[in-house]
């Protein structure tokens, strides 16, 4: 049964500035316990920023974590979004088509409001399953 992406995505996401550095986004993942933050400027969507990200284009290329920036990293637009208003069967359509697991929540203007991850969504969709087990699992750092 398909709701709308509102009711299961994970609202607050954690957002930086484009010249934060990954070492700080790193720690801030660490802190809030997520894989990914949203790289803003002046409120619209610049980018996201994942943990791979991290550590295929800083880390394994020998960039500097203290002065490589979140905005030089981070997956640029045209990045893939949701609408508040869409639906989750449309969520889980583009994540299969672009083969990514978390998605960008924003509003009409560009303005980011979440984030739906594919363990939001196997939480909502199919609670019993595996997957929903362990994105529900406490975090093991």
């Amino acid at each position: 049964m398909s709701r709308q992406v509102r009711d299961v995505m994970s609202r607050g996401a954690v957002a930086v500035e484009p010249m934060t550095s990954v070492a700080r986004v790193a720690r801030l993942m660490r802190e809030q316990d997520v894989g990914d933050v949203l790289v803003t400027y002046d409120r619209d969507l610049f980018g996201v920023l994942t943990d791979r990200d991290i550590v295929v284009r800083a880390v394994a290329g020998d960039r500097d974590p203290n002065t490589v920036t979140a905005g030089s990293v981070c997956t640029r637009p045209p990045v893939i979004t949701l609408s508040p208003d869409d639906t989750t069967d449309h969520a889980v359509e583009l994540m299969r088509r672009h083969a990514v697991r978390r998605l960008p929540v924003v509003e009409s203007g560009g303005c980011p409001v979440g984030i739906v991850s594919l363990g939001d969504l196997a939480a909502t969709e199919d609670p019993r399953s595996a997957l929903a087990d362990i994105s529900r699992a406490e975090p093991n750092c």
